[in-house]
């Protein structure tokens, strides 16, 4: 198992990038918003990996930190994802919006990314939604969330915007950031709304 690959940074590709160490040029796919795109040849680079053996394929992923290597591994275990429908869920938004996207249900989000469908991504919130506490720290919309639902004004409020088309973990992340306390529904509703736009 390789855990790390350091050296300087050989090419850049769709998909992915080239580090030379010792000599040695290994080819890892990266996720689409990876900071690794953003060395320059030559750079000293250092990514974590994941090495994937098939039949009749070696595939290494890089991460350039440990959190979304296993955050990877973690959606890997899900039936029904691979290696290549994980990389594509890191790639599509950014770490702790994916986490947030999992920990507040919201299957459509996890649905923009290539490979995964509507059923892969209910699968997904299903299997790791309790599993990612552990992992980094908690999205702070997630540590938000028991407060909001605290109070009735709050809880409507969020069911209100659910309603008007956001989904729950949209809605629960504007109302972590309304600071405000005692007011009516309709004036969170208001600054709520103010945060999504």
């Amino acid at each position: 198992m390789i855990h790390f690959i350091k050296g300087q940074l050989a090419a850049k590709f769709d998909g992915g990038v080239v580090i030379e160490a010792s000599g040695i040029g290994y080819e890892i796919t990266v996720p689409d918003n990876s900071s690794a795109y953003l060395a320059k040849d030559g750079d000293l680079i250092m990514l974590y990996t994941a090495m994937i053996v098939r039949e009749d394929d070696v595939s290494l992923y890089g991460f350039t930190d440990r959190e979304s290597l296993q955050i990877f591994r973690k959606l890997m275990t899900v039936s029904g994802v691979g290696a290549k429908a994980a990389i594509a869920a890191l790639s599509c938004m950014p770490l702790p919006d994916l986490k947030k996207a999992i920990v507040f249900e919201d299957a459509k989000a996890l649905a923009r990314a290539n490979g995964i469908g509507k059923k892969t991504a209910e699968r997904i919130i299903l299997e790791l939604k309790d599993k990612l506490g552990g992992i980094g720290s908690v999205p702070e919309a997630a540590q938000g969330a028991g407060e909001i639902m605290a109070t009735d004004e709050k809880a409507e409020a969020v069911n209100a915007l659910i309603a008007l088309g956001y989904t729950k973990g949209e809605a629960l992340s504007a109302m972590v950031n309304v600071a405000d306390a005692g007011l009516s529904t309709e004036e969170y509703i208001k600054k709520a709304l103010k945060q999504l736009f």
